[in-house]
């Protein structure tokens, strides 16, 4: 049963990355002498990566990646 229950709640997950339009982060690394970071998120249709300007502060750019981010693209919006 405990294998069944997991293919569900997955399956669930998915459908909600699919028709949300968001996804999780997966890694991340600073680029450009650690004034940029690239973050890669997993979604339901593949890895995105996104670009922000980096500081440690926050105060200009982000310290880190977003925990979720909207993908622009979504399955039900055409």
């Amino acid at each position: 049963m405990g294998i069944v229950k997991t293919i569900i709640v997955l399956a669930v997950i998915y459908a909600i990355f699919l028709f949300s339009g968001y996804g999780v982060t997966v890694g991340s690394s600073e680029n450009a002498a650690g004034l940029g970071l690239k973050c890669q998120y997993l979604t339901a249709r593949g890895i995105v990566s996104s670009q922000y300007i980096h500081s440690d502060s926050g105060v200009i750019g982000v310290a880190n990646c977003p925990i979720f981010k909207k993908i622009g693209e979504v399955v039900d919006n055409k």
